[in-house]
């Protein structure tokens, strides 16, 4: 019998490192977080330090070992495996014969859970401890899933010769996550990459078997219906079944934002909602032909697929709605735990950094040598450093990692666009041209150049910094990625509390003007298009002008979207008073907004 999760939420992966150990301390109480598994540096240096706190043999992989990559990813889940196992084991006996951890542990549950009900009355009973056991049987420990950036796929050579496609950064943790001994699932996120899809291919534990199990599970990161589709039927026809379709926020969300043409969520959950079933019988079709051909066990009924969705969430009553009104499976809950020391690997000078800022100092940057949007906050340790280099006439980083070296302007091995070696190329082409710039253009230009930060580094550093291990090279300081949402969480909590929050039993958001995330998600849109259009070329063409068209008319449909599902609905209607003015007022904003024409 499957045994259902504890919880109706998880803990989505954030940046390189913040969740890089989350499993390990959260998983143990049912809850399922993921691993950024791209960077085998971060995960080596995380196993060795755990190895030593466990006592674990495990036994260090150099550079020079071959495939190092991929046995470094195998070696460091293996061994979060092992320690999740075995916290899990403890816990389940402490619970058994500890009547006060028992009650934290159902104070975690949610309200809607049948276990909760029936530990709660088993409580009650003199004679608890010698028939809770059969309850304890029935629960198991939270997933240890992983993410990998599609797009981080960097080819790799030795001796100035390239290697195989096979040892590509993604590949080589691809394989890493197949060759583990876990049974759980992988997050692809930031498109699609065919090579990549179809190397899944060659490994068993993808496929399922013949009771219709699969030991290693697909979960495709989305942002609209139409990508989940063609996604979808891309890996059905080499027999591959996505178990779950995670959708997030375009721009209310940590990370690279992604700006969906205008398509809000709201809008687009609907149609997961309404559309679930096409996604799952046009891959079930394609799915039995392709496992029929490679001779491999077929499947008579469709297998499980969930719709999760994750983005901005701030509330239960939220949290509640998208469970309740779009029949999702879980909802994911990522910057808020930032502030959960329990949960997530930040050093105190970042977490402080986040208690303190305000709305205003989250924002879309244009840091990320990827050239995508990401959501980051002023006045981190990164920041400080970069202006205090830049005031000494230096630019750009070392570049030690190179995950990022994907630009093949100047180097067919690829150069980071954070890189130094890059930026000054590109400051020497920009000063040669000075004299026909003006003063605005050209320090437009310089920041465009100079803005790119290392995220490699950057994004490990935190959990260098709170494990208190060396760390090596440049001083880089920490880069941190929260989604807009955290604005509104102000103080660091246990982790206790910060699920009976997400499950309504308490309270740990002060600000009582904080917008509803629709809401919050609308201002996102408003102002992108806003900016975008703003800072524009002199010259419009005509693309520009349709996308930026076709971007306010989906804002503008998702508006009303909102005013009638909002009226239909039985949540939010204390708020309605507040939402309704709002959902004008952005309507006004955006038909207000001149688009510029094409001259004929």
């Amino acid at each position: 019998m499957t045994k259902k999760p504890l919880h109706n939420f998880h803990i989505p992966v954030m940046g390189l490192a913040y969740t890089i150990d989350s499993p390990i301390r959260v998983a143990q109480y049912g809850i399922s977080s993921v691993i950024s598994i791209i960077d085998d540096e971060i995960l080596e240096k995380m196993k060795n330090f755990y190895s030593q706190k466990f006592n674990l043999e495990y036994f260090g992989i150099s550079t020079r070992t071959e495939d190092y990559r991929a046995k470094r990813v195998t070696a460091y889940l293996d061994m979060v495996d092992d320690i999740v196992n075995e916290k899990f084991e403890s816990f389940k006996q402490e619970i058994s014969k500890n009547k006060e951890a028992l009650k934290d542990f159902i104070a975690m549950l949610p309200n809607t859970s049948d276990l909760k009900n029936s530990l709660q009355n088993l409580i009650q009973n003199s004679n608890w401890s010698s028939t809770i056991k059969s309850f304890i049987e029935t629960i198991q420990p939270g997933s240890i899933d992983v993410n990998i950036m599609t797009k981080v796929d960097k080819d790799n050579y030795q001796n100035n010769e390239q290697l195989p496609v096979m040892y590509n950064d993604a590949h080589a943790s691809l394989r890493g996550f197949a060759n583990s001994k876990l049974s759980s699932s992988m997050v692809l996120s930031a498109g699609m990459n065919p090579r990549l899809y179809s190397y899944m291919e060659e490994f068993d534990d993808f496929f399922p078997d013949e009771n219709g199990k699969i030991k290693k599970k697909i979960i495709l990161k989305v942002s609209d219906f139409r990508s989940a589709m063609i996604q979808g039927n891309f890996l059905a026809k080499k027999g591959l079944w996505v178990s779950e379709y995670r959708i997030e926020s375009g721009l209310n969300c940590g990370g690279h934002a992604f700006a969906t043409e205008g398509m809000l969520l709201g809008p687009i959950m609907e149609e997961f909602k309404q559309k679930k079933n096409d996604l799952i019988q046009s891959a079930h079709a394609l799915m039995t032909a392709a496992l029929e051909q490679k001779g491999k066990p077929t499947v008579h009924e469709p297998l499980q697929m969930k719709i999760t969705v994750q983005g901005g969430v701030g509330t239960s009553e939220e949290h509640e709605f998208l469970l309740a009104y779009y029949n999702v499976d879980s909802v994911g809950w990522g910057s808020p735990f930032l502030l959960v020391p329990e949960a997530t690997s930040v050093d105190r000078e970042t977490r402080s950094l986040l208690l303190q800022a305000k709305e205003q100092d989250f924002y879309l940057s244009n840091i990320s040598p990827l050239g995508v949007p990401f959501n980051t906050v002023k006045g981190t340790s990164n920041d400080v450093l970069k202006h205090q280099k830049e005031a000494k006439g230096k630019y750009g980083s070392s570049c030690p990692k190179k995950l990022l070296a994907l630009n093949k302007e100047f180097s067919q091995e690829g150069t980071c666009t954070a890189s130094r070696k890059y930026q000054d190329i590109k400051l020497k082409e920009l000063s040669g041209i000075r004299e026909n710039l003006t003063e605005k253009e050209f320090n437009k230009r310089k920041s465009e150049i100079t803005d790119k930060a290392c995220l490699c580094v950057g994004l490990v550093n935190s959990a260098y910094l709170e494990q208190n291990l060396e760390i090596k090279g440049e001083k880089q300081g920490v880069v941190i990625c929260p989604g807009p949402n955290i604005a509104f969480f102000d103080k660091e909590v246990s982790l206790s509390e910060m699920v009976q929050h997400i499950y309504g039993n308490t309270n740990i958001i002060s600000d009582s003007q904080r917008p509803n995330m629709f809401i919050n998600e609308l201002k996102m849109y408003v102002d992108y298009l806003k900016k975008e259009i703003s800072e524009s070329a002199v010259q419009i063409t005509h693309s520009q002008t349709k996308k930026w068209n076709a971007f306010r008319k989906n804002v503008l449909e998702g508006i009303a979207y909102y005013h009638e599902l909002f009226k239909a609905s039985s949540y939010f209607s204390n708020g309605l008073s507040t939402i309704n003015p709002q959902l004008e007022e952005y309507r006004l904003q955006l038909t207000a907004i001149e688009i510029p024409q094409v001259e004929k």
